[in-house]
């Protein structure tokens, strides 16, 4: 039996129906099959194992799930992805591939085209993974130090930010490259040579990110084994960056002000009061003022974390920047002496960048991997020139448009209930309201 025929696949369906036939038929064909019904499940079977495919349906009760391909892709960066939806619209497929996906399959799936597909997804995993071990045995770059003024503007406040010992907020797009600039701020502070500790508030809730941050003792809930430090105890005396805090639970947030008032803290289910003394650095892609609006955030918890905000500008913003950064990309990605064709350097000049640096390092790694040592070619960027994968703009499809007609779908279906359709999309109510505002304006 192959390598690929023992691969671990994890099907994500609300539909019954449809995961026991997905399962079945995979199993025949010598895969091994979990099934998951939302993202809460598919989250923690995630956590528990490896997997090496995902076949993951578009909308589910709990969201959207183009909403969390680059969080998975940035997690599970060997992993395949089978987005599947019932929806065939061009913009959608474009945007899943933008994210992160391998392959995109419209309702009612070809069970042999599913099986192909997860096959070739395996095989671009594979070199991924070797892709990976390549580059942790390459010199580390630098960040990427841009020349437009937006840039120069916030690297000067990162710089006075290191110097500080007082909480820091990045303020930024997904993907423009918050996570990067909070780890240069650890590395000219004071607390350099002391623990970096992160952790993505969007994609734990509840008790798991409280048993993250705070840890637990044996016996705290049904699966707490063992005690557990936490990450606050990690951090101590160096620095806790806290990815996309605008998405944590407002139970959550309660407790962490404390943390923040007080530098201490308790595991979940001990009474020992502990210490941590650390710098703080968070990030969000939202609108912290609107989420307090809406009460989402806590106000006073937004007082604490404001404290030096800094924005993150998105390539949008500092497109003179471009050709650099392309350069510097590729030099991380181990193939310094790559040369883009022309044809796909006008697409890049003229593409909107949703995904920012993030994105751009996706398609730059992609063209590498296809041409497997080759100079790049054309063909080598499919997402960005072939007439069928086009880039929203250049398809006649601006992004927003094809954003809103999600949004006015979600909206009819639930009969206006923003509440509801904003669940249904996977964004908070507060990104819904604001997006609504932005089509008004």
């Amino acid at each position: 039996m192959s390598p690929e025929a023992k691969a671990r696949v994890l099907v994500v369906d609300d539909d019954p129906t449809i995961r026991t036939m997905y399962s079945n038929f995979l199993a025949r064909r010598g895969f091994e099959v979990e099934t998951a019904s939302n993202h809460a499940e598919m989250r923690r079977l995630l956590l528990e194992r490896r997997f090496d495919a995902l076949v993951l349906d578009i909308f589910l009760p709990d969201g959207n799930s183009l909403d969390r391909v680059e969080e998975l892709r940035a997690d599970h960066p060997a992993m395949a992805i089978v987005l599947v939806t019932a929806e065939g619209r061009v913009d959608m497929a474009v945007e899943a591939m933008r994210r992160g996906v391998d392959n995109f399959l419209c309702k009612p799936v070809n069970l042999a085209d599913l099986e192909v597909f997860l096959r070739k997804g395996l095989e671009f995993g594979a070199l991924r993974k070797r892709h990976l071990a390549h580059q942790r045995q390459v010199r580390r770059e630098p960040p990427y130090i841009g020349r437009s003024p937006a840039w120069r503007k916030m690297m000067e406040l990162a710089a006075v930010a290191a110097r500080g010992d007082g909480p820091v907020l990045l303020e930024g797009e997904t993907g423009a490259g918050k996570g990067v600039l909070a780890r240069w701020i650890h590395e000219h502070s004071p607390r350099r040579n002391e623990p970096y500790v992160e952790i993505n508030c969007s994609s734990l809730r509840g008790e798991l990110l409280a048993s993250e941050l705070f840890g637990h003792a044996r016996g705290a809930f049904t699966s707490a084994v063992q005690d557990k430090p936490g990450l606050l105890e990690l951090a101590d005396g160096g620095t806790l960056f806290l990815d996309e805090i605008g998405d944590m639970d407002l139970a959550v947030q309660a407790q962490f002000l404390k943390v923040i008032e007080e530098k201490r803290f308790r595991r979940i289910g001990e009474v020992k009061e502990r210490s941590s003394r650390f710098g703080l650095i968070c990030a969000t892609n939202h609108d912290l003022n609107l989420l307090c609006r809406e009460n989402l955030f806590r106000q006073d918890l937004f007082f604490r974390v404001n404290l030096f905000p800094i924005h993150v500008p998105s390539l949008r913003e500092t497109r003179e920047d471009l050709p650099g950064l392309i350069e510097h990309l590729l030099r991380e990605l181990g193939a310094p002496g790559a040369l883009i064709p022309e044809d796909v350097r006008r697409q890049f000049a003229e593409y909107r960048w949703p995904g920012n640096i993030r994105e751009l390092r996706n398609v730059l790694e992609r063209a590498l991997l296809l041409a497997q040592g080759k100079p790049l070619e054309v063909e080598h960027f499919p997402g960005m020139t072939s007439s069928n994968s086009l880039p929203p703009s250049s398809l006649g499809l601006n992004p927003a448009e094809s954003e809103a007609a999600r949004i006015r779908a979600a909206l009819h279906r639930f009969g206006g209930n923003k509440g509801k359709a904003a669940e249904a999309l996977g964004i908070s109510r507060a990104t819904l309201y604001r997006r609504l505002k932005a089509r008004k304006t």
